[in-house]
C-alpha cells in the first residue's frame, strides 16, 4: 500500500479522481467544504524547477523566494482546472495579485482562479471574516463544473484524521519511516478520501506485524515539508523521524490553520517532541523562509535537556546539508575579494530648511521626556509603522515607532553592535533587521553606546502581520520583555476587478472603496485592543479624544498634500527628500499631537515661501529623480552626491507621497473607529502590492517630471515594470537600506553615475527640448 501513497504523492495530476478536480495551494485550503460541493481538491505543490524564466521576467530581483517563483512559473502555463489559492503564507497572496496584475494587462493566467483569504489567529473577529470568505467562494464554486454533493464529507475527513492519528503512533512505534509518513500525509491532500481512508486502513493492518525501525529518534519543525527529499537524506544518516511540527505533517487533518503567532510554540514543539521518544530536535528553514528562523529562540529555551539543531538549507539536499547534519567542519569557503572600504567622512546632508532645523532636538527632549515618564511608572508601546497608533495618541500611552527606532540605531552606528547582540541571542541578525532592532534593545546593558540613552522595555507590543516574519517577531519581542502582543490580521482584497486610481478614492470614499469585511476585521480589532489597554492601565478610551486626535491628523497629512503638488508642479524643484523625508517622517511619528499638525504647517510655509522665492535645491537642476523603497537614513548625504555635477535632484520619496495620499480619511457624520481602520488595512499595498502601487507611482513620476528612476532592493518588481511601462528608465540597486554591511559604495554610485549620463539624462534632455 506505499506504493500507492507514494505515487499518488509523487504524481497527483495521475491520482484517481471520483469527481472534477479543483487544484488547491495552500494547506489550509477547506476540503470539506470543496469535498462537499462536489469537487476533488488536489493539492499544487511547489514544482523541483531549476530555471523559472518566465517568473523571473515578471518578479525581477524580487524578495520572492525559489519556492514562489516555481509556483508562479506553472501558474504562468495553467490549463483549465479550477485553482484555488488561499493566504497560507506569505508569497500566496503575492502571488495570487501578479497573476491578477497580469490578467488586467492582459496576459495569460488561470481563468478560473479565486483567492480566499482565511485568516489564522483564533478570535471571534478572525472567525467571523473567515465565514465571509467561505460564503464568496462558495458562490465561486456555485459556477464551476461539479459533481453530486457530497454529503458525508466531513464524516469522511473525521475518519481519515483517526486513522491519521493511528499513523502517528505507528511511526512513534518505529513501524514506518517518517519519509513514507510524510508521503501518506501528503496524499490525503490529493486522493479522494473514498479511495484514501480504505487504502490507509489497509496500510495499517500492515504495520501491525511490520519490524520496528532502527535509528537515532528525531524531531522535525520549521518550514512545512512539501516534498520527501530532505527527511529521506536524513534518514539515510541513520535518523528515524519519529514526528513534526509543520503544516504539511502529522496535524495536517487536524489543523489546517495553525496560527501565525503561537506564544506556547516553542513548549508545544517540546511537548510533541518528549511524547514521540526523540532523542533529538531539528529546526530547518528551507529555501529562504525569513518565519521559520524566529522560532529557533524559543526552541531552545523550551529544550534545555534535548539536543537541539538549527539549520538553513534549500528544499533539496546539498553536499553543505549534508555536512552540516553530520555535524562536520565545513570546508573554508573561497575568499571573496575585499570590497571597498567603508566610506568615511562623506560630506553630510545639506539642509536647506528652517522649519526641520529643530526637529533633532525635538527628538531628543522627547524620547528623554519619554524615558521619565517610563522611568515614573508610566505604560509604554512599541508599534510597527503600519499599527493603528492613533488609540495609543488618544488614550495618552506614550509609543515608540519600531521603524523610527531602527533608523535610530542605523543613524548611531550600532548596527553592527545589534546584529551581535540578536546573534548571541539565537535570533536571525539578517532576517527582517529592519523590525528587530527592539529586540536587540532589550539585550543591550552598555549604557555608553545605548543610542539615546536606550529604549525602555515596553508594555505593549502592536504590529500588523503584514509578512511572514512580523508574528513571531513580535511574540519573542514579548516574551523577552513580558510586554502584552497585539498583531493585526493583515488582511487582503480577493476581488479580481481592482481599481487602480485608490488615491482618488480613499480619502472621502473609504467606505465604498473598500470591502466592508475587512474594515469589520480591523475595526473589530482596534476595539479588542482598546479593551485590553483599558484592563491593563486603567485609562478610559475617550471617543471626543479620538476624533480630535483624527482630525489633527487630518489637517497634518492635508499640509503634506499640499507641498508635494507643490513640489510636483516647480521646476526646478525647490527641495530635494533630503528635506522632504526628515520633513515628512519625524512629525508623522507624533502625528495626532498639535506639534505635528503645526510641523506640517511650517514645513509647507516654508517651501511656498521658496517656490515664491524661486529658490531652488539645485540651482542648474537638469535630471529630476524618483527614489523608489526605504530611506537610506544613515547616508541622507547620498542624494546629494550628483547634484552639483550632473544637476541631479532627487525630488520623489514614498515618504511625503505616502502622508499626502495613504492618511487622509474623512470623518464627517462616520464613524472615526472605521476610518482609522480603512486607513490600516491598505498599509503597504500602497507602496508594494500590485494592481495597487505600480498605477500610483506612474502617476506620481508623471505628475513630478520625473526623468528616471532609482529602486532600491525592497521595491516591488510590478512598480518597476509599471514605470518602464510608461516610459521611465529604472536603475535597479541590489543595496539594503538598513544592513549595509559589505555593501560596494563605489560600484553604486557608479552605477548612478552612469544611468544619469544615461538613459535619465537622455530623457531629460528630451524633456528640456520638448521632444
Amino acid at each position: 500500500m506505499l506504493d500507492f501513497f507514494h505515487q499518488a504523492y509523487a504524481d497527483p495530476s495521475g491520482a484517481a479522481a471520483r469527481a472534477p478536480i479543483i487544484r488547491t495551494l495552500g494547506f489550509d485550503a477547506p476540503r470539506s467544504a470543496l469535498l462537499g460541493a462536489g469537487l476533488q481538491p488536489v493539492r499544487l505543490v511547489a514544482p523541483r524547477l531549476s530555471a523559472t524564466p518566465r517568473a523571473d521576467a515578471v518578479m525581477g530581483h524580487a524578495a520572492m523566494g525559489h519556492r514562489g517563483k516555481c509556483l508562479l512559473e506553472v501558474l504562468l502555463s495553467w490549463d483549465d482546472t479550477p485553482l484555488l489559492i488561499t493566504a497560507a503564507d506569505g508569497e500566496q497572496p503575492q502571488i495570487f495579485a501578479a497573476l491578477r496584475e497580469l490578467g488586467r494587462q492582459g496576459e495569460a493566467v488561470p481563468q478560473h482562479m479565486h483567492f480566499l483569504d482565511l485568516l489564522h489567529l483564533p478570535r471571534a473577529a478572525s472567525m467571523a471574516y473567515n465565514e465571509a470568505r467561505m460564503a464568496q467562494m462558495a458562490d465561486w464554486l456555485a459556477r464551476l463544473e461539479r459533481a453530486e454533493p457530497l454529503a458525508d464529507a466531513q464524516a469522511l475527513l473525521a475518519h481519515q484524521a483517526h486513522l491519521l492519528d493511528a499513523l502517528g503512533e505507528a511511526r512513534r512505534r518505529g513501524k514506518i519511516s517518517g519519509s513514507d509518513a510524510l508521503a501518506v500525509i501528503g496524499a490525503s491532500a490529493i486522493l479522494h478520501p473514498a479511495d484514501y481512508n480504505p487504502a490507509l486502513e489497509e496500510l495499517l493492518v500492515d504495520l501491525v506485524a511490520a519490524p520496528e525501525i532502527p535509528g537515532r529518534r528525531l524531531f522535525i519543525t520549521g518550514t512545512p515539508h512539501e516534498g520527501l527529499e530532505l527527511y529521506q537524506a536524513i534518514e539515510a544518516e541513520g535518523w528515524l523521524i519519529v514526528g513534526e511540527d509543520h503544516a504539511w505533517g502529522q496535524s495536517f487533518a487536524h489543523a489546517p490553520c495553525p496560527p501565525r503567532i503561537d506564544m506556547a510554540g516553542g513548549r508545544r514543539i517540546a511537548s510533541a517532541a518528549t511524547a514521540c521518544g526523540a532523542d533529538a530536535v531539528l529546526h530547518l528553514s528551507i529555501g529562504g523562509d525569513e518565519a521559520a528562523p524566529w522560532q529557533e529562540a524559543a526552541i531552545r529555551r523550551a529544550l534545555p535537556d534535548m539536543a537541539f539543531t538549527a539549520l538553513r538549507c534549500d528544499a533539496l539536499p546539498d553536499g553543505p546539508f549534508l555536512t552540516r547534519l553530520r555535524g562536520e567542519a565545513e570546508p573554508p569557503r573561497a575568499t571573496k575579494p575585499p570590497r571597498a572600504a567603508p566610506r568615511k567622512g562623506d560630506k553630510r546632508s545639506r539642509k536647506s530648511l528652517e522649519s526641520v532645523a529643530n526637529f533633532n532636538a525635538y527628538q531628543r527632549e522627547w524620547f528623554a521626556d519619554l524615558r521619565a515618564k517610563v522611568a515614573a511608572g508610566s505604560p509604554f508601546a512599541m508599534v510597527n509603522a503600519n499599527a493603528p497608533q492613533e488609540i495609543l495618541r488618544a488614550m495618552d500611552i506614550p509609543f515608540v515607532v519600531n521603524q523610527w527606532w531602527a533608523s535610530i540605531v542605523a543613524a548611531k552606528q550600532q548596527s553592527r553592535r545589534y546584529q551581535s547582540l540578536l546573534r548571541d541571542h539565537h535570533y536571525p541578525a539578517n532576517v527582517e533587521a529592519y523590525s528587530a532592532q527592539g529586540i536587540a534593545a532589550a539585550f543591550d546593558d552598555d549604557a555608553e553606546n545605548a543610542p539615546w540613552g536606550g529604549l525602555p522595555r515596553p508594555d505593549f507590543v502592536h504590529a500588523v502581520a503584514t509578512s511572514e516574519p512580523t508574528a513571531r517577531i513580535f511574540a519573542e519581542w514579548a516574551q523577552v520583555t513580558g510586554a502584552a502582543p497585539f498583531v493585526y490580521e493583515k488582511s487582503n482584497d480577493p476581488r479580481m476587478d481592482l481599481y487602480g486610481d485608490w488615491w482618488a478614492r480613499l480619502p472621502v470614499d473609504w467606505e465604498n472603496a473598500l470591502e466592508p469585511e475587512r474594515i469589520d476585521l480591523m475595526t473589530a480589532e482596534l476595539r479588542e485592543v482598546i479593551a485590553t489597554i483599558e484592563a491593563k492601565t486603567g485609562r478610559r478610551f475617550d471617543e471626543a479624544r479620538f476624533r480630535a486626535v483624527m482630525d489633527l491628523v487630518n489637517e497634518q497629512e492635508d499640509y503634506y498634500r499640499k507641498t508635494r503638488d507643490l513640489i510636483a508642479r516647480t521646476v526646478p524643484a525647490p527641495i530635494g527628500i533630503v528635506d522632504s523625508m526628515p520633513a515628512t517622517m519625524v512629525p508623522q511619528w507624533h502625528r495626532g499631537t498639535p506639534w505635528a499638525r503645526d510641523a506640517a504647517r511650517a514645513f509647507y510655509e516654508e517651501v511656498k515661501a521658496r517656490v515664491d522665492a524661486g529658490l531652488a535645491a539645485c540651482e542648474g537642476e537638469r535630471v529630476r529623480l524618483m527614489w523608489v523603497g526605504r530611506g537610506l537614513w544613515s547616508e541622507m548625504g547620498f542624494y546629494q552626491k550628483w547634484e552639483e555635477s550632473h544637476g541631479a535632484v532627487f525630488v520623489w520619496s514614498m515618504y511625503l507621497a505616502l502622508a499626502a495620499d495613504g492618511y487622509i480619511r474623512d470623518i464627517a457624520g462616520k464613524d472615526a473607529l472605521r476610518a482609522l481602520a480603512s486607513r490600516c488595512i491598505t498599509m503597504g499595498d500602497e507602496l508594494r502590492m500590485p494592481t495597487w502601487a505600480g498605477p500610483w507611482y506612474v502617476h506620481e513620476a508623471q505628475t513630478h517630471t520625473i526623468d528616471g528612476v532609482v529602486a532600491l532592493s525592497d521595491a516591488d518588481p510590478f512598480v518597476v515594470r509599471a514605470l518602464r511601462a510608461a516610459g521611465y528608465p529604472v536603475l535597479e540597486l541590489t543595496a539594503d537600506n538598513f544592513n549595509r554591511e559589505g555593501e560596494d559604495g563605489a560600484a553604486i554610485e557608479a552605477a548612478i553615475t552612469a544611468f544619469i549620463e544615461g538613459e535619465a539624462g537622455q530623457r531629460a534632455a528630451a524633456r528640456a527640448t520638448g521632444r
